[in-house]
């Protein structure tokens, strides 16, 4: 990093400085995009494919019946050329093109996804986002099993990692045995999906990676050759994978392979966020993604055209323990949540690295009116609940991760409340794996949850927010407390108005509905950063990390414009 400090402080030095971070800019002799996106991948299993640089190899060497648009996050047409869904938005149908082939020319069947996604459904915990699948409807049929499982050998081939097996209660096996996804082909190409409840977003969650089809029973992925094992649909095949590189070739079976410009992709893996700087300032990478850059790093990279920076597709929050008084009191709940001076946390605590969260989902949510931070109201609501000037409250029990970032914000938002509020706050540390074992006890106030989401479906995304967890405790299953229908809008409650109520666990209807509950208390969305070279076109930043490789193109006849002042 040191290093970076002094090659950075140069060229601002300069007479005429570069506009850009990479000192070569020159685009490659041949059309092929160099990329680092982190370390090695584990697996090249659709299914457990939870985050990059797994889900970027995914999406390049397979295709999904829907995909993402990275400029809108909007859902677009893949295998899936059309769809429909019935009036009472449970039952989808999605059109399967008849171009659509694998790589060995086999023709990409609605089959096809019915056996890869009941694989999916009995992986349970493993699979790489389970939660996804809970709106499904399932029904009573036993899946068909494959004759050899995915991972069928005793040891795992080099480059991928063997899942462990998870403790499977003897419930849990009863249903993975008879249940399966009501997902069914009607002949070739149709595919006919049925929801617990309504989902005008379905074909956004589709595009997750970990949908895509998989070709055979998935015991390709064991294989100790799983380049030349592994038959996959997208508009690139994988071709050989090292401790170097992951190279990915231009697929000559993909249906839309003219609209394909490069003709390789090559990975490279990389152990640290500095290593990746320097090959790309070098001029060995041509973008760099899913790197978590130090502070004085980002100060530096800052200034240049070619760095990116976004809002990422995650949440930090506080979630409440509604089942003890007064966090049972809506009114608390309000009051503790706009006391806070979110824009003093990001650009102090966070130096700038985050943006304020004042609403819940940062990606693929409709527009909403944001939650107002306004401290003469939060006193008067905690005044309303039997606490003027913080008088009598009890000492709230604020339980963190064992993290410096965490114990910093935590500190400071205790201050808030204390300075604005007169509350007194104890702050808890614990160890992450121990946080979902603090929610069991019940012994906690607010706890502090980290949520990614895995797809810009508001539904999925206020699910992953607030639906219980392992065995949090269901609010809604406890008769003596009392629930309350949601309020249409963020509309401001008298003193009285909702005094008890308890905020209920089932799945909220829209991002304003669950606002206007105040069961959390959002604090601040992450940014996500990256450095793509000014010749590479296409590749396009945002929240989800979701990069179309199809659609990159690197431009051989880009040069950089020269200052006023030389020419």
């Amino acid at each position: 990093m040191t290093a970076i400090c002094f090659t950075g402080c140069s060229t601002i030095e300069k007479p005429f400085p570069s506009p850009y971070f990479a000192e070569v800019v020159t685009p490659p002799a041949k059309k092929e995009f160099r990329w680092s996106n982190g370390k090695l991948p584990k697996s090249f299993d659709p299914a457990l494919a939870a985050a990059p640089p797994e889900t970027d190899v995914i999406r390049a060497i397979y295709e999904g019946l829907t995909s993402t648009d990275p400029k809108t996050l909007e859902a677009v047409p893949a295998v899936s050329e059309k769809w429909s869904v019935s009036e009472d938005g449970k039952t989808w149908r999605f059109q399967i093109r008849k171009d659509a082939v694998w790589s060995n020319s086999e023709p990409v069947k609605a089959s096809d996804f019915v056996f890869s996604w009941n694989r999916l459904y009995e992986l349970g915990g493993k699979a790489a986002h389970p939660e996804l699948l809970k709106n499904f409807a399932k029904i009573k049929q036993p899946a068909a099993k494959p004759s050899q499982t995915p991972w069928a050998s005793d040891e795992p081939p080099p480059l991928i990692q063997k899942p462990t097996p998870l403790p499977q209660t003897e419930s849990s096996a009863k249903a993975t045995e008879e249940m399966v996804l009501d997902v069914k082909a009607e002949g070739d190409n149709v595919l006919v999906i049925k929801l617990e409840t309504p989902d005008a977003d379905l074909p956004r969650l589709l595009s997750n990676p970990m949908f895509s089809p998989i070709f055979g029973d998935g015991s390709e992925f064991a294989s100790t050759d799983v380049q030349k094992a592994i038959v996959s649909n997208g508009a690139f095949r994988l071709t050989s994978v090292s401790k170097d590189a992951v190279v990915l070739d231009k697929s000559d079976t993909f249906r839309n392979k003219v609209a394909v410009s490069v003709d390789t992709v090559r990975i490279i893996p990389v152990d640290s966020p500095d290593e990746a700087l320097e090959a790309y300032r070098s001029g060995r990478i041509d973008a760099v993604t899913n790197a978590e850059f130090e502070p004085l790093a980002l100060k530096i990279l800052s200034p240049y055209q070619d760095f990116r920076k976004v809002t990422h597709g995650a949440l930090n929050l506080y979630e409440f323990n509604t089942t003890k008084a007064p966090f049972s009191d809506h009114r608390v709940r309000e009051a503790l949540s706009i006391a806070i001076e979110r824009e003093r946390l990001t650009e102090g605590e966070m130096e700038g690295s985050t943006r304020p969260a004042l609403r819940l989902l940062p990606v693929g949510g409709r527009p909403v009116q944001e939650m107002v931070q306004d401290l003469v109201r939060a006193k008067d609501l905690l005044a309303g609940a039997g606490f003027p000037d913080g008088q009598g409250f009890p000492t709230i029990r604020l339980v963190v991760n064992r993290n410096d970032a965490q114990q910093r914000i935590a500190r400071a938002v205790a201050r808030m409340w204390k300075q604005n509020l007169g509350v007194d706050t104890e702050i808890v540390t614990s160890e992450i794996a121990d946080i979902e074992t603090v929610k069991r006890s019940g012994e906690y106030d607010l706890i502090r949850r980290g949520v990614v989401f895995a797809t810009a479906d508001p539904q999925a995304n206020l699910s992953a927010i607030f639906e219980p967890h392992t065995s949090t405790p269901d609010i809604a299953a406890q008769p003596s407390l009392q629930v309350l229908p949601s309020p249409p809008a963020l509309a401001r409650t008298t003193e009285n108005e909702r005094a008890n109520e308890v905020v209920p666990a089932p799945r909220f209807v829209s991002e304003i509905d669950a606002l206007s509950q105040f069961a959390a208390i959002p604090l601040y969305f992450p940014s996500s950063y990256s450095l793509v070279k000014p010749y590479v076109q296409g590749f396009e930043p945002n929240g989800l990390d979701i990069y179309l490789l199809q659609d990159v193109r690197i431009d051989s006849d880009w040069q950089p414009k020269r200052p006023i002042s030389e020419s």
